[in-house]
């Protein structure tokens, strides 16, 4: 049964995780390599239980109770007695793979390893640990209080044991499960991803200005947000990740980074994170 739970990383994801997790009484060990993103991460998490009171989702008393169960921690082997550990650093295969590896060695064996990834294929990360039947994806949507789904990744090893003990976390979560096979960018970013990239090469080549692609994306199918605001919201460069996974996961032309994308990652226009994207947040 799932009573701790590791989260690895205490970014948005992370956090809201973390979040989530501690809201349904489950005790959380929120790692970082940064002191002062686990306290941006924390104060986030209060910041974000506060407007679920104001809005009526919680009772505003239960706010010290949550924040209550996370403890927060630079030292990874603090994870060791977890029943569940959730990485959920940046979308990076190596730093993945390497922190796998040392979860492997750290986290008691019976313990399920998770991946919050939303591209990079479970098989592979699996690979690298000595448990791969007890290694699964677990890819929650932004923002996690907010959004319902969490896409579920079973790898070629993951057995039906760790499928169920993940799936009754999800329910209990609030959540909705879709079970993706395991290929890269698994059902929603295989999907929204290359939109974004495609709306994108709409605005390099010159087809329409940024805001009438997204006005025309918001009225034309009933998007919440046009494709390049999403964009800005999500990073371009975790887009970029993104689209780099599937080009070289399926070798498909149809899968190529829009050079304009790539070159404002390169310059450093990731979106809302650092006040210019496509649109500008100064």
């Amino acid at each position: 049964m799932i009573k701790k739970v590791g989260v690895l990383g205490a970014g948005q994801m992370g956090s809201g995780i973390a979040h989530v997790l501690a809201q349904q009484e489950y005790a959380v060990v929120l790692f970082d390599i940064a002191e002062p993103q686990l306290q941006k991460g924390l104060a986030g998490i209060g910041k974000n239980l506060e407007r679920q009171a104001n809005k009526g989702l919680i009772d505003a008393a239960a706010i010290p109770a949550i924040i209550g169960r996370i403890a927060i921690t630079m030292t990874i082997e603090d994870l060791a007695d977890c029943d569940l550990a959730i990485e959920a650093v940046s979308e990076n295969e190596a730093l993945k793979l390497d922190i796998f590896k040392k979860l492997d060695g750290i986290v008691k064996p019976e313990a399920i390893l998770a991946s919050n990834t939303s591209s990079i294929p479970i098989t592979r990360i699996a690979a690298v640990t000595r448990r791969p039947e007890k290694v699964i994806g677990m890819h929650f949507m932004n923002p996690v209080p907010v959004m319902k789904l969490v896409e579920v990744i079973r790898g070629l090893a993951t057995s039906e044991e760790t499928f169920e003990a993940i799936g009754a976390l999800v329910e209990k979560l609030g959540k909705e499960m879709a079970v993706s096979a395991d290929y890269p960018g698994f059902i929603v970013n295989r999907i929204l991803i290359p939109m974004i990239n495609e709306a994108a090469f709409a605005l390099f080549e010159g087809v329409a200005s940024a805001e009438d692609i997204d006005k025309g994306m918001k009225l034309g199918t009933n998007q919440p947000m046009g494709p390049l605001t999403l964009a800005d919201f999500i990073g371009l460069d975790t887009c970029l990740a993104i689209m780099e996974v599937l080009y070289d996961g399926f070798k498909d032309p149809k899968y190529r980074p829009c050079p304009l994308l790539v070159k404002m990652v390169e310059a450093g226009r990731l979106g809302r994170k650092s006040g210019q994207g496509f649109y500008s947040y100064a």
